[in-house]
């Protein structure tokens, strides 16, 4: 990855968790430690990449640290979000009949990823793994929803991060894979992570106005895949009504 694009993609995954709390990102924070074979050219241009995403949502940077290491480059992020206690969106909102949602397709980045390995490097999908785009306005609108109960970002894949909503709100969720909003295999949208889509469960009651009125101000759709249901924290997979078992995993940290 070009290091412009590593510092964009350094803020963005770390935007976008700011952005599945419906919160207002405020600041960041970069450490970082580099080799000594690093040049000052390739930290220019990290900065900055990372500099022209904080200039796009207005995120400055305040402060950090920069050091050396022994053998490889470490890059760490913080960053801080703001928002009103009561709109914060946690994992553990889901509610029986929810809908549920992601904000754009799925697999896209996972597709780059295995383009850049097998030597393709003409494919449109390579942009979208190294330059992600986090769902930032996205996320502050949908944080003014009372009726969005649970929300988080794609990051480890929707097979691994719809799971942990499900585990915090003590649910299970049916997921009809043919409503999966993707350009690639259904398998590797659902386990190929790092797509920072939202992911968010909203009340049913209220689930067409929401789409409704996100179309109309983000001129995109939000893609209904599922509904929350009661009962073990598990998914129940369905392909135009049939129950499936698939063996899905999304990526595992440890």
């Amino acid at each position: 990855i070009p290091p412009y694009l590593l510092g964009r993609k350094s803020l963005a995954v770390n935007l976008s968790d700011v952005a599945s709390m419906g919160a207002v990102p405020i600041a960041s924070f970069l450490s970082i430690a580099l080799p000594g074979d690093v040049s000052a050219g390739w930290a220019d241009r990290f900065t900055d990449g990372y500099r022209s995403l904080s200039e796009e949502f207005g995120v400055p940077l305040l402060g950090g640290d920069t050091t050396s290491s022994q053998d490889r480059i470490a890059i760490n992020v913080t960053a801080i979000g703001r928002i009103a206690r009561a709109k914060v969106k946690y994992r553990s909102g889901a509610r029986e009949n929810d809908i549920v949602y992601v904000t754009g397709y799925l697999g896209d980045s996972a597709q780059g990823l295995l383009d850049i390995r097998s030597g393709v490097y003409d494919s449109p999908f390579i942009a979208v793994h190294h330059d992600p785009h986090p769902c930032v306005n996205e996320g502050i609108w949908l944080g003014n929803q009372p009726e969005v109960h649970a929300m988080m970002d794609i990051s480890d894949g929707l097979a691994s991060d719809l799971p942990h909503i499900l585990e915090e709100s003590e649910t299970g969720a049916e997921i009809s894979i043919e409503r999966i909003p993707t350009r690639t295999t259904v398998e590797l949208a659902v386990t190929g992570g790092e797509d920072y889509q939202l992911l968010l469960t909203v009340g049913a009651e209220a689930a067409d106005r929401i789409a409704a009125e996100y179309v109309r101000h983000f001129g995109k759709p939000l893609y209904g895949i599922g509904r929350i249901r009661s009962g073990a924290p598990d998914i129940i997979w369905s392909d135009n009504g049939e129950v499936v078992r698939p063996q899905w995993k999304g990526f595992r940290h440890f």
